[in-house]
């Protein structure tokens, strides 16, 4: 057995993914809502009997390895060391198949850039006047500097890339790869250049990149550069100081989303530890599903401008999509970072008066339009009842409805019908391709499902296989799950369908563990539930027979012997009486 079967053998999937959602048992599987697609009814199932899991919302679907690779963002490898760990199993160092990947070289080539920033900065004369732009025009002290790693990238534009490929002995290539260099002809450059260094951390403690800031609005470039994307660090995935506060984060039971660096530094200094910083200017899917895995709420304190605002604005569809409670930390000041060091106690203060975002919204909206007006009112709906609409929860929904229609005098009849003219295209594009389906694909899928979860899987595979003689199933993968099956029972009379599934190719996996995790209905006994086999067996049949009239009757069209045609003809009479009866 290598390596990998044995952490699978070992592995509780019902325990691992219980470490990360909460499953609810449902008969002999658990459910939960899915943690890869926005939904409200749980479609995500988990197997403890075959160790898999599937969301019939999604797709998706797999064993331990899957599930981390999917919700932790890993590779094959990364998930092995992970669950190996868990379970006890020591990993062979040689061999290709767990030789270090790229990711790895990344982090190793991160963390020794980081090292050597903060050694710029705080120990070497080249640093100076960065070290003293930090401690005497931001605040900073030595604890601070230490806890985010901060440091600086030299101006000169080669002594990294020198120092990681002269003494560190790595390639060129890898510095490419990893983003702390560009290359310029035949040569090698420092990627930032007279910069202060923020490493990028995710939630696991990797340096996945760095955030580089300019000291000087005079300085050459924009005032913050940060790592081009590369296999490890994506601009939209993550944010500046999750890995510290992430523990604070679940003791608080909230997030603090904030704008820049300086702002999450000035927080934490003032004991505020649940802070973190965007790396863009609104909220991303990928960052909502990552807040979502910490707390329950979050509290967006961006600036006061106009930026700010629309940014937060953009943030609610994405976190209210993935079921969070969102709030507003107001400040007087235009910036976070300033009105933290100038007034502390106020700071902390907004914190404990937080607003729901629709409370600080319609506020809002109500102070700056003139509501005696049809204009003024209409302004008001456009900005909010769109944001309204997205509210999950339908109680909370119809409080912000109330209280909008009391606000601007207007009934909230005349605000529902707003909200249902403004469907969007999407949101029906979306309802159209669930609802539609091949039902004969469907009934197939149920077939199997029934078969391979019935107390007695033999007997009910003889029962459907009796009924669907010269059958030909229009999904590939459950016609050749269904002939497996067929095959195993008449070689082996015990059948076992653990045997079976281990046999199976990788194409096929998928499908046999959907069909074995779809919760079927309740059946009062096992009669009803072998009347429903041969139900569904006699429709798949009707399906087959109509196809084959369908056949003969295009040959019939082209025949034109008199012999051929009167057997065509009494094929059809044939398969008519079938199907009448």
């Amino acid at each position: 057995m290598d390596q990998a079967s044995q952490v699978r053998e070992k592995i509780d999937i019902v325990a691992l993914i219980s470490e990360y959602i909460t499953l609810k048992k449902m008969g002999r599987n658990f459910t939960a809502v899915c943690p890869f697609h926005q939904e409200n009814t749980p479609s995500f199932v988990v197997s403890p009997e075959r160790q898999i899991w599937h969301c019939f919302g999604c797709g998706k679907g797999g064993d331990a390895f899957t599930f981390l690779m999917e919700y932790e963002n890993l590779e094959f490898i990364e998930a092995l060391r992970i669950l190996a760990k868990k379970v006890g199993v020591t990993l062979k160092t040689t061999g290709s198949s767990y030789s270090a990947g790229k990711k790895d070289a990344i982090y190793q080539l991160n963390n020794l850039a980081a090292e050597y920033y903060n050694y710029v900065l705080t120990r070497h004369n080249v640093g100076k006047a960065a070290l003293t732009y930090l401690t005497e025009k931001r605040g900073l002290n030595e604890k601070l500097i230490k806890t985010f790693n901060i440091g600086y990238s030299p101006i000169n534009g080669e002594d990294l890339t020198k120092f990681l490929i002269g003494k560190k002995k790595f390639t060129q290539q890898a510095l490419l790869e990893a983003g702390l260099s560009f290359q310029k002809g035949s040569r090698a450059f420092d990627f930032f250049r007279g910069r202060i260094m923020f490493p990028l951390s995710d939630h696991r403690g990797n340096i996945v990149g760095f955030s580089g800031r300019n000291m000087s609005e005079e300085d050459f470039g924009p005032k913050y550069i940060n790592t081009r994307d590369t296999l490890v660090y994506h601009k939209g995935s993550m944010f500046f100081g999750l890995n510290i506060a992430k523990d604070e984060i679940k003791k608080v039971g909230s997030t603090i989303v904030m704008e820049g660096e300086f702002d999450v530094i000035s927080a934490y200094k003032e004991g505020v530890g649940n802070a973190v910083a965007l790396k863009g200017t609104a909220l991303t899917e990928d960052q909502a599903l990552l807040l979502s895995r910490f707390a329950p709420k979050v509290a967006l304190c961006f600036d006061s401008d106009d930026a700010g605002i629309s940014a937060m604005k953009r943030s609610i569809p994405v976190l209210e999509r993935r079921g969070l409670t969102i709030t507003v930390i107001t400040l007087s000041g235009k910036d976070p970072d300033e009105e933290i060091k100038s007034n502390p106690l106020a700071f902390k203060k907004a914190i404990k008066n937080e607003r729901e975002i629709y409370d600080f919204l319609i506020s809002k909206l109500v102070g700056e339009n003139d509501l005696s007006t049809g204009i003024g009112k209409k302004k008001v709906t456009d900005e909010i009842l769109p944001l309204i609409s997205l509210i999950q929860n339908e109680v909370v929904k119809e409080h912000y409805l109330k209280k909008l229609s009391e606000s601007i005098d207007t009934s909230q009849d005349a605000l529902e019908k707003q909200i249902e003219r403004k469907g969007t295209k999407e949101e029906k594009d979306v309802i159209d391709k669930t609802l539609k389906g091949d039902r004969r694909q469907m009934l197939e899928e149920y077939l199997l499902s029934l078969i391979i979860q019935a107390v007695t899987p033999a007997e009910m595979l003889t029962t459907a296989h009796d009924v669907l003689t010269q059958y030909n199933f229009s999904l590939p993968s459950v016609g050749k799950i269904f002939a497996k099956l067929v095959l195993a029972y008449q070689k082996n009379e015990k059948f076992d369908l653990k045997n079976v599934s281990i046999v199976l190719t990788q194409e096929l996996l998928p499908t046999f563990d959907k069909c074995f995790l779809v919760p079927l209905p309740k059946f009062e006994n096992e009669e009803k539930y072998k009347e429903e086999i041969i139900k569904v067996s006699k429709d798949l049949r009707i399906f087959y027979l109509k196809d084959r009239i369908s056949e003969i009757s295009a040959k019939l069209k082209k025949e034109n012997k008199d012999e051929e045609v009167e057997n065509l003809r009494n094929q059809i009479s044939e398969i008519t009486t079938q199907l009448s009866s």
